[in-house]
This record gives structure tokens, C-alpha cells and sequence, in this order.
């Protein structure tokens, strides 16, 4: 008996050890995901500080190259109010309205005359929140600038940067296409847009269809995979429509957008394309991190975006319920929706977005809409 119990003495001691022992392990691989999540978060922070400082101060190491004096000659004020959400490409969303502003001192009026003649324009303009532009200063020996980046439509496959339209180039110049809805003094209403809040524009151009729509066009196979990058549906819960209300008797004055009903209409176009960067669509819980501040709400997305060849991470939240919930930010308002396996998306209410106050959005463009659209 007593070399039963003395058994039972030894077993029970070594399995309080081994209990204690994993605890400690637990305790060790949280406390080290909650470091790596920090240091993650800090290179972010930094170089997104680095960005601002280059921006501000440029310098180039090289003085033998050719350089072009270039400033912008007017900002986009756009209803995607960050690059999350903002669409892949143009014309995408045909709801999607932002106005461009001109510089009167670079653009006299009288520039824009016989414009509003065509029913479309190009925009080239400049990829203002690559987290890379820190490069552009550096020897190309020094750059590291990346000759493959990742592509959506091919899963995360490389391919050629030239072969692309990523926003991640050795020199981060747009072309874009857009729709002239009016010229107002220094200002050019434009629609079906996919530029972000404050782009800088560099140039305009008129689209002229006999030269610049080629007949017979070659493209890749894996350019037409449009499929891959649709959802099934785009639905709302139930209590959507009164947390819309809510939030439009604060916005309306400043929203591009004449009623609930048309910011509604956007949203849904907006998210008929999965906007989910890459990492999130293969990788979903690998890249929570509840919206913060800047461009922070995607670790993986913006760390690696020059990889992905994609600027369309965004937010996400894990709910309660383990339910992954994500954010879209348009005109001011963070709109919280959740996709199933299945591709059918939900979108559960919207609040007004902390992260882009009202009071500090510069839209005096919003009159010229709403005289237009009445």
C-alpha cells in the first residue's frame, strides 16, 4: 500500500511540474508575440516618419543625373479618405467622385478651357504613401528596388514590375483614367476615380479615343482573370441603415454624396471587388490588428505591399463572436464588414472614422457636387 501511494506521490509531483512548466512556456511565447507585434508596429511607425522626413527634405546622392524640375500642379480630394479600400483600378467603381484642385498659382484658369468638352481624362500623378520612398534618394546599387513584385490576380505569383501596375516603381508615377463631370474655375470634378485623399497630380491629359483606345490590344491571360478578385454578394444587417442615418446628420455637409441612399449605392461597389490585401485573403488571422492610426491598420499589408504589388490592405478586428471584421474608411466614415468563405460579404454598420476628423478635410468641393447633382 504505502508503494502505491508513494506512486501516486511522485506521479502527481511530476505532473504539477510539467503543468507549471508549460505555463511558463505559454507565458514565454505570449510575452514574445506581444514583442514581435510591438517591434512590427515600431518599424512602421518608423518608416512611415522617414517617409515624411524625405518627402520633406529631398536629396539625391547621385548629382551626375539628370534631373526635371517637377512639382505638382493641383491634390486630389477624393472620397477614398485612405489607401485602404481604394480600388485596384479605374473606372472600377463608377460612384467613386473626388474633385482636383489646381495650384492657381502653376494653373491659371484659363488651362482648363475646353476641357469639360471630353467625357474623360488621364491623370498622371504620384504614388504619395509608398512606404518606400526613402529609396528614391539612394544609388541604384543601394536602392534594392525589387525587379518581381507579387501579383493578386496570380495568387502572390511574381512578376515583372513593368508587367504590372503596382504602385511600388523606381520612379512612383500613376496613369490613371477618369471621368469629366465638370470644370468649375480651378477645380475638375471627376468620377470613377482610384485615388486616394491628397494625391499629388502632376499632369492631365485628354483621353482621345481614335489614338488612344487601340483596337486588337493584346493582354496576358491571367489580366482577364476577373473572377478571382469579385465577390458573390454584397448584403447589409439590419441595423445598418439606422447607424447610417446616425452617422449622415453629422457627415452630409461634408460628404461628396447628396443622400444616405447614394453613399449606400458606393459602398456596395466598392466591395463588390474583394479589396482584402493578399496576406489577408490567404492569411486572415495572421494580420489582425484593430485600426490605429496612418496607414497602420495592416502590418503584413504595409510592410510588404511592394511584394504583394498591392496598396489595398486594410483594417481588421477579430469580434467576439470570431468573426473577423473589417473596415472600410470612405468619406470620412468607417464602414465594418465581415466576408464568408463563400465570398458573400456583409456590411454591419458604419460610424464616423476617428482616424480622418471632419473638421480637418478641406472639401470645398462638395457644393460643386451637390449643385451639380440637383
Amino acid at each position: 500500500m504505502f508503494t502505491f501511494f508513494l506512486s501516486v506521490f511522485i506521479y502527481r509531483k511530476k505532473w504539477v511540474e510539467s503543468d507549471s512548466k508549460v505555463k511558463e512556456l505559454q507565458k514565454s511565447l505570449n510575452s514574445a508575440l506581444e514583442k514581435c507585434a510591438a517591434e512590427r508596429q515600431g518599424r512602421i511607425r518608423a518608416q512611415q516618419a522617414l517617409r515624411k522626413a524625405v518627402v520633406a527634405q529631398p536629396k539625391c546622392e547621385n548629382s551626375e543625373m539628370t534631373s526635371y524640375p517637377m512639382a505638382p500642379i493641383g491634390i486630389i480630394q477624393s472620397c477614398f479618405s485612405t489607401r485602404n479600400g481604394t480600388p485596384r483600378q479605374p473606372l472600377l467603381v463608377p460612384l467613386a467622385r473626388a474633385c482636383l484642385v489646381f495650384d492657381s498659382a502653376r494653373v491659371p484658369p484659363a488651362s482648363l478651357e475646353g476641357l469639360e468638352e471630353y467625357s474623360h481624362c488621364w491623370i498622371i500623378y504620384v504614388f504619395h504613401l509608398n512606404t518606400d520612398l526613402e529609396k528614391l534618394w539612394k544609388h541604384p546599387s543601394k536602392s534594392k528596388f525589387k525587379a518581381k513584385v507579387r501579383v493578386p490576380r496570380l495568387k502572390g505569383g511574381r512578376m515583372g514590375v513593368f508587367a504590372t501596375r503596382s504602385p511600388h516603381r523606381p520612379c512612383p508615377i500613376g496613369l490613371t483614367v477618369a471621368k469629366v463631370e465638370a470644370v468649375q474655375g480651378n477645380m475638375l470634378l471627376l468620377s470613377g476615380v482610384d485615388l486616394v485623399d491628397g494625391t499629388p497630380v502632376l499632369d492631365i491629359k485628354p483621353y482621345v479615343p481614335y489614338c488612344d483606345s487601340i483596337e486588337g490590344a493584346v493582354i496576358p491571360n491571367w489580366v482577364m482573370v476577373d473572377s478571382m478578385l469579385s465577390v458573390a454578394s454584397v448584403s447589409f444587417s439590419d441595423d445598418f441603415p439606422s447607424s447610417l442615418l446616425d452617422c449622415w446628420k453629422a457627415a452630409a455637409k461634408n460628404s461628396l454624396y447628396s443622400s444616405p441612399d447614394e453613399l449606400k449605392s458606393l459602398v456596395k461597389q466598392v466591395l463588390s471587388w474583394d479589396i482584402r490585401s493578399l496576406s489577408q485573403r490567404t492569411r486572415p488571422h495572421d494580420t489582425l490588428i484593430k485600426i490605429g492610426n496612418g496607414d497602420t491598420s495592416d502590418n503584413t499589408s504595409d510592410m510588404n505591399d511592394f511584394e504583394d504589388g498591392e496598396a489595398s490592405g486594410h483594417g481588421s478586428e477579430l469580434a467576439p463572436s470570431g468573426e473577423i471584421i473589417y473596415h472600410l474608411i470612405l468619406d470620412g466614415m468607417d464602414f465594418s464588414y465581415k466576408i464568408d468563405c463563400n465570398g458573400n460579404v456583409i456590411v454591419e454598420k458604419v460610424d464616423l472614422s476617428s482616424r480622418i476628423p471632419f473638421g480637418n478635410q478641406k472639401r470645398c468641393n462638395y457644393l460643386m457636387w451637390k449643385d451639380k447633382l440637383m
